[in-house]
Formats: C-alpha cells, sequence, structure tokens
C-alpha cells in the first residue's frame, strides 16, 4: 500500500483502513498493548520505505491514516470490553441485592468481584440529596478513600436506584464506618444506614434490605443522625410488625387528641419533642421554643384528653408507645 501511495499519491482505500481497523481490534482482544502495537507499525514502515523521490509526505500522510485506524479499532474493542464488564458486574450486583439467582452460582460469580459470600457481610447505604451513579466523581471519590484505606480487602463499592453501597465482611465494621464518614464528606451530608452482618449467599441481600428499611424508617420518625445501624433500631420493626395492634393503641391512646383545637398534631409534636428531650421539661420547652409554663399546660391538656399522664411511669411507656406508632403510621396525616 504505501509503495502505491508514494508511486501514484493516492489515499488509502476504504476497505484497506477497515482491514486496520479488524487488526486493532484482534490486537485488543489479543492482549497486546497498543503502544507497542503503533511502535510496530512504525518499524514495519521504516523497513519497506518506498524509495521513491519526493515521496515522504504522502507516505508518512498514509501511515497516519493506518495508524489512526488501527488505534480506531483496537479503542472500540476495549470500549466493548469496558461495556461488558460492567454489564456483568451491574448483572452480578442485581442478583446479589436482590436474589435473583442460584445462590450456589452466585456464591461462584461473587469470587470474581472479591466476595467470599460463605463468610458473614455486612451493607451499609448512603443516601444524600442528589442521585449518584457510578463513574461519577462523589462515587470516584468515596471509592478511592476506601482503596487508599484499606486495598482489596473484600470490598465491593457501587451504586443502586441513585444511593451509594459498600458491601464489607461482617467481622470488619471499620470498613463501613470509614465508608460512612466519607461518604458523608463526599455527599455534603448524606445519611448512612448500617445493615447487620448476615451469613450466607442471601446475607447481603437481608443485611440490604434492612439498611433501605432504616433509611425508610428515619424519613418516617425524622431521625437526622448522619449515620443509623440496625442494631440501634431493632424496637421499631417489632412495634410495627402488628400494624393492626399498633392502630388500635394511637387510636384508643392518642385518637382523643383529635378533639382538641388545633387538631392532634400540636400536641403529638409536644409530646413527640418532650419524649427526644429525655422527658426533661425545660429542654422540651426550649426546643418547642415555649416556656416552661406552656410546655406544663399542654402536657395537663393531653393528660384530660387521653386520661393518661406523662409524668406517671407506667403511663409514660404506653404514650410514648403511643407517640413512635403513630410516627410509624403517619398518623394523624393518614387514617387508621
Amino acid at each position: 500500500m504505501l509503495a502505491e501511495v508514494a508511486a501514484t499519491g493516492r489515499r488509502p482505500r476504504r476497505e484497506e483502513l477497515d482491514a486496520r481497523r479488524a487488526l486493532g481490534e484482534l490486537a485488543a482482544a489479543s492482549g497486546l498493548g497498543l503502544r507497542a502495537m503503533v511502535s510496530s507499525h512504525l518499524a514495519a514502515a521504516r523497513t519497506d520505505w518506498p524509495g521513491v523521490p519526493g515521496s515522504a509526505d504522502r507516505v508518512l500522510a498514509a501511515l497516519q491514516q493506518a495508524v489512526d485506524a488501527f488505534a480506531e479499532g483496537y479503542e472500540r474493542a476495549q470500549r466493548l470490553a469496558v461495556r461488558r464488564e460492567e454489564a456483568v458486574r451491574r448483572e452480578f450486583i442485581d442478583d446479589l441485592l436482590h436474589g435473583r439467582s442460584d445462590l450456589g452460582r452466585l456464591a461462584a460469580r461473587a469470587e470474581r468481584f472479591g466476595l467470599r459470600l460463605a463468610q458473614a457481610h455486612a451493607v451499609a447505604v448512603a443516601q444524600g440529596p442528589e442521585f449518584y451513579d457510578e463513574g461519577d466523581s462523589v462515587a470516584r471519590q468515596v471509592e478511592q478513600a476506601l482503596l487508599g484505606r484499606f486495598g482489596g480487602r473484600s470490598v465491593l463499592l457501587t451504586t443502586k436506584e441513585g444511593r451509594l453501597l459498600c458491601v464489607a465482611p461482617g467481622d470488619q465494621e471499620e470498613i463501613l464506618s470509614h465508608f460512612a464518614k466519607q461518604a458523608y464528606a463526599a455527599t455534603d451530608g448524606c445519611q448512612v444506614a448500617l445493615g447487620r452482618p448476615q451469613s450466607g449467599a442471601g446475607g447481603v441481600m437481608h443485611s440490604y434490605e434492612e439498611a433501605l428499611s432504616v433509611l425508610e424508617l428515619a424519613q418516617r420518625l425524622d431521625l437526622d443522625d448522619p449515620v443509623l445501624r440496625a442494631a440501634d433500631l431493632l424496637v421499631y420493626p417489632v412495634l410495627g410488625r402488628d400494624r393492626q395492634a399498633m392502630a388500635d393503641l394511637v387510636r384508643n391512646v392518642l385518637g382523643p387528641l383529635a378533639s382538641a383545637r388545633g387538631g392532634a398534631r400540636p400536641h403529638l409534636d409536644t409530646l413527640t419533642v418532650y419524649f427526644d428531650s429525655g422527658c426533661v421539661s425545660a429542654e422540651a420547652a426550649r426546643r418547642l421554643s415555649l416556656s416552661v409554663r406552656a410546655l406544663t399546660y399542654r402536657l395537663e391538656r393531653i393528660h384530660r384528653l387521653t386520661g393518661a399522664s406523662p409524668a406517671d411511669p407506667a403511663q409514660r411507656y404506653m404514650l410514648q408507645t403511643a407517640v413512635i406508632g403513630a410516627r410509624l403510621l403517619d398518623w394523624p396525616a393518614t387514617e387508621l
């Protein structure tokens, strides 16, 4: 081809460039380096350089086109390989988090991504103000921070439905704690839920679902802690397990508050802040921007309406449980 170009000045034909592209794809599939392949093209051109006077510009122009076509084919094959790898990884992550695959086959596939599902794993889920995806700056920043500290210690970092996820061995809580810290910094204040360590091939799925439940619970109960551990919040799933019984408790204990001026919401908020303040009237009044006297009046009003006194230990427990139930059931916004 170079000899004809030197003699006639013609450009490389389309089929000649297509052949270079095909060779580039073949070189990529064979695992050969692009730098070495370009060097070999240049060496071949020097060896077979046509000896026609004044042909240098023509030959170099043709060589440039040939090498460019070769590199294009090589890079195209590389992109396809990356996309296939990403698709395989995404399919594995979906199966891992939702249990859509045979558990034995799933465990075998997991080893390719550095996970040994025979041991217990825990999942941390970070939910921030924005939608996060793999490859964006936030995900890369968190991944670099984890790899810089822990290397490839059986850690899987990914995204799912706009959230950042970290899967780590269950006995290495420091990894998930560091993930929470880095995610909080990278997202400018996200909330991270940590599922409990769970064993077996389905353990990742169970821990992931638990972490999602904690985030949902935090939204319902207005929990604003940056890090929430499922192990510390087990009482809430227990309380919410029997929805009908909880609805009956809320209706019977707090239902009379609906007859108060302004409805049940102001009194329910008062009880919520009072219990969150450790039943310390001065602190609750400060949080509600009330005087202690005004707060005391509200608590007395609640006592008269419900027949339960927040000051009485036994009745206080019933009231507090009903308040938690109201928040879980979104009462009074939602009818019971």
